[in-house]
C-alpha cells in the first residue's frame, strides 16, 4: 500500500511540473513573439522561478497523488465517472462551485500572506518577480505552496465532481495562474472591459497586485475584492 503510494505521489509530481514547463514554456515563447524583449535581462530572476516552481510542484504532486491513489484504489473521494450519476445541469454547476471555493480560499489565505510578518515568511518569495513572468505561476515558497496544494484534494472529498469537470478545474487554475503573470493582456480589450471581464480576473487585474501589493487579491473573480473594498481595477499601464 505504502509503495503504492508512493508511486502515485511520485507520477502526480511529475505531472504537475511537466504541466508547469509546458504550459508556462509555451506562454514565454508567446510572450518572446507578441512582445519581444519584454522579459530582457530577467534570466536570473527566471531560474529562480523555475526552481522555485519545480519545488512547488512536488509539494502539489504529493496530496494529488494521494488523493488519487484514494479515488481509484478505495473510492473514498466524490469524483465520479458515470455521466449520469447527477443530472447534465449539474456538470457546470460543479465546474463553478469548485472555482468560486477555490478563489475563495485562495484570497483569504493571500490577504493572510501580505500580513507583514507572514510575507516576509512566506510570500516574500513570489513577490521577488519584479516583474512577474509567465514562469512565476508557482513560484512559491513552500508556505504558501502548501495552502494551495491542499484546497482541490480537500474540495473532491466534499463537493462532487466528474472527472471531465475536474480536469476543466486543473486547466483553467493553470492557463490563468500563468497567463495573470506574464506582464500582458492576451484577452481582447472588448472582454477586459466587459460586464463579463468587470467580474474576472485577467493579466490587467493581477498586474496591478504585484505593482501596489495590497489589492486585488483575488484569483479567478473580483467578487471578494470588490465585496471588501480590496478591488482597485486594472492595472495603469494598459497591458
Amino acid at each position: 500500500m505504502l509503495l503504492a503510494i508512493f508511486f502515485s505521489a511520485l507520477a502526480m509530481t511529475l505531472i504537475v511540473g511537466l504541466r508547469y514547463l509546458a504550459t508556462s514554456g509555451l506562454f514565454a515563447f508567446a510572450t518572446s513573439r507578441v512582445r519581444p524583449g519584454l522579459y530582457k535581462g530577467l534570466d536570473a530572476q527566471i531560474r529562480r522561478e523555475i526552481f522555485w516552481s519545480l519545488a512547488s510542484a512536488a509539494i502539489y504532486g504529493v496530496p494529488a497523488g494521494v488523493v488519487a491513489w484514494m479515488w481509484r484504489d478505495l473510492g473514498w473521494t466524490r469524483i465520479y465517472t458515470d455521466w449520469n450519476a447527477f443530472p447534465l445541469w449539474y456538470l457546470p454547476v460543479s465546474l463553478f462551485l469548485y472555482l468560486f471555493l477555490h478563489d475563495t480560499w485562495f484570497y483569504w489565505t493571500h490577504r493572510w500572506m501580505h500580513i507583514p510578518r507572514w510575507f516576509k515568511r512566506a510570500h516574500a518569495v513570489h513577490h521577488a518577480s519584479r516583474p512577474p513572468t509567465a514562469w512565476a505561476a508557482m513560484s512559491f515558497h513552500p508556505i504558501e505552496a502548501l495552502t494551495g496544494a491542499i484546497v482541490i484534494p480537500a474540495l473532491v472529498f466534499l463537493v462532487p465532481i466528474h472527472v471531465a469537470m475536474l480536469g476543466l478545474v486543473l486547466l483553467i487554475m493553470t492557463v490563468m495562474g500563468v497567463t495573470n503573470h506574464m506582464g500582458w493582456e492576451m484577452f481582447p480589450r472588448w472582454l477586459v472591459h466587459s460586464r463579463a471581464g468587470n467580474w474576472l480576473i485577467t493579466a490587467s487585474h493581477h498586474q496591478r497586485h504585484h505593482d501596489e501589493y495590497l489589492c486585488n487579491f483575488g484569483l479567478y473573480f473580483r467578487f471578494w475584492d470588490k465585496l471588501c473594498g480590496t478591488d482597485r481595477g486594472l492595472s495603469p499601464r494598459s497591458l
